[in-house]
């Protein structure tokens, strides 16, 4: 194993992450998937290890023993020999220290093959969220309404660019999708039929606020098997802070009763989004770093399929994150995974997207790479046609793909279809060195440009939040296997 170790072409940084969570001493190979629970003494010799690599020193037994010495760990010469013995047999069977596969790029093909879009059939909102990334709602433009004809011409062109794909997926944003209803209703129909006319399937999804989620509407969501995703923030007081009705009123008090209502049609909702779904989506800012007090408020009311998300803001704003939020937030997601764990099973027990994670049937390997498809495999398209990457760089016209009224509106822009392709992990430094690289993908490519100006660079507060939840999530993973009773490798 120490062979290994000592050349400075392998890193155990970047390809073994070990760390502390709960009551477990946890490592995660990075490139073969596999978690090992460990012993102290044997987290403690990985660390070492790691810290000898980072001072460029020589790996060795000698060496691991006194950086063990200097932190108070005896570890005799005979229990670090056994302990470098049981590493190397784990090398051996491929599941600790493995190497990472020839750097393989992700391939697509010459026309881009478009799998899902984003309508965006109203931008206009009845609310004013102040941390809306879409302005409130208009995106930076004027308040509108996306047309029939707009709206059909989106369908076909998710149908026509999906190419081989029998399944498409078009999600009605906003704004507030719902303030467009009766188009939503027109296009379902009409997009029904045209998938069926070429022998595709469309899923349909819905994101909003909730406010106009009346029983007429909650009941033909039903029937057409939309999935939804609705936001709400979690207790009143951090809800109404920041999502409130244009004269200021709060509007808790309005959609949490509705949230309710349409949660408890959907008790069995898949935690991993397949099939017909429903998931309440909240954002926490600088307010409300013990977000995991909203996650616990929203399952007491019965809501059991919960994202909360971190606010992306510029730093003038006054909720946006700030110096010793991250430490807070932290500690937060390490409750929040304990709660977790002590409500499984019981009535008030929930799913926390984010702590979502398959060993054994995860992301594609250009899912890994690449991360969500924009701008190629995913586009948003706003009320008056236009098409963008995705729903956070609409309005962007740096970033505008192309048009539905152009001469050749399936010709998106070439030169942007490529940038956003060549932006996986290998291009990005701060990627290439980090142990969550394949479960991060590169981070959100609009949260990049915000804060970089570059799909290449990233936003590294991102990174960190996602490395932690990334823990949590792998821990919680652990115990959900100690608990079915299945085998886990302990060293």
């Amino acid at each position: 194993m120490l062979d290994l170790l000592s050349n400075n072409e392998y890193s155990v940084k970047k390809n073994v992450h070990s760390y502390r969570q709960g009551d477990l001493f946890i490592a995660h190979d990075v490139n073969s998937g596999s978690l090992h629970i460990l012993d102290e003494d044997t987290y403690e010799v990985l660390k070492a290890v790691e810290e000898l690599q980072e001072a460029s020193k020589q790996v060795n037994e000698e060496g691991i023993r006194q950086l063990l010495w200097q932190s108070g760990n005896q570890l005799t010469v005979e229990e670090l020999s056994e302990i470098v013995g049981e590493l190397g047999e784990l090398r051996q069977q491929g599941t600790l220290f493995s190497r990472e596969a020839d750097q393989v790029l992700p391939t697509y093909p010459e026309k881009p093959i478009v799998k899902a879009i984003c309508l965006h059939v109203a931008h206009d909102c009845n609310l004013r969220c102040k941390y809306c990334f879409a302005e409130t709602g208009a995106f930076g433009g004027s308040r509108s309404m996306m047309d029939l004809e707009t709206g059909k011409k989106g369908i076909d062109f998710v149908l026509d660019l999906s190419g081989h794909r029998n399944h498409c997926e078009v999600d009605f944003f906003g704004g507030e999708p719902l303030l467009n209803f009766g188009l939503i209703r027109s296009l379902v129909e009409y997009g029904r039929k045209a998938a069926a006319d070429r022998d595709k399937t469309i899923k349909f999804t819905l994101t909003t606020n909730g406010i106009l989620l009346n029983d007429k509407i909650q009941e033909y969501l039903e029937q057409e098997d939309i999935s939804v995703v609705l936001s709400l923030d979690g207790r009143p007081e951090v809800h109404d802070r920041m999502r409130p009705f244009s004269d200021g009123r709060g509007s808790y008090a309005k959609v949490t009763p509705l949230i309710k209502q349409f949660a408890a049609k959907r008790p069995e909702s898949s935690p991993y989004a397949l099939g017909t779904y429903y998931y309440v989506r909240g954002t926490y800012t600088h307010f409300n770093p013990d977000f995991d007090q909203d996650v616990l408020h929203m399952a007491d009311l019965g809501i059991n399929q919960i994202s909360v998300e971190p606010v992306v803001a510029s730093p003038e704003a006054p909720y946006a994150f700030q110096e010793g939020d991250l430490e807070k937030i932290c500690e937060a997601y390490d409750r929040l995974g304990e709660e977790y764990l002590s409500r499984r099973g019981q009535d008030k027990e929930f799913n926390f997207f984010h702590f979502n994670v398959a060993l054994d049937q995860g992301p594609c390997m250009i899912k890994r790479l690449s991360g969500c498809g924009a701008g190629h495999e995913y586009v948003a398209i706003s009320p008056e046609g236009d098409l963008y990457p995705c729903h956070q760089f609409v309005g962007q016209e740096d970033y505008k793909l192309g048009s539905l009224y152009a001469e050749n509106p399936n010709q998106l822009k070439e030169e942007i279809v490529k940038s956003f392709r060549s932006a996986h992990i290998y291009k990005k430094p701060l990627c290439r060195e980090c142990w969550a690289r394949f479960a991060c993908s590169g981070g959100c490519h609009a949260a990049n440009v915000s804060f970089t100006k570059s799909l290449t660079d990233v936003y590294t507060l991102g990174c960190e939040l996602q490395k932690k939840r990334l823990e949590v999530a792998l821990y919680l993973k652990i115990k959900e296997i100690q608990h079915n009773h299945n085998p886990l490798s302990l060293v």
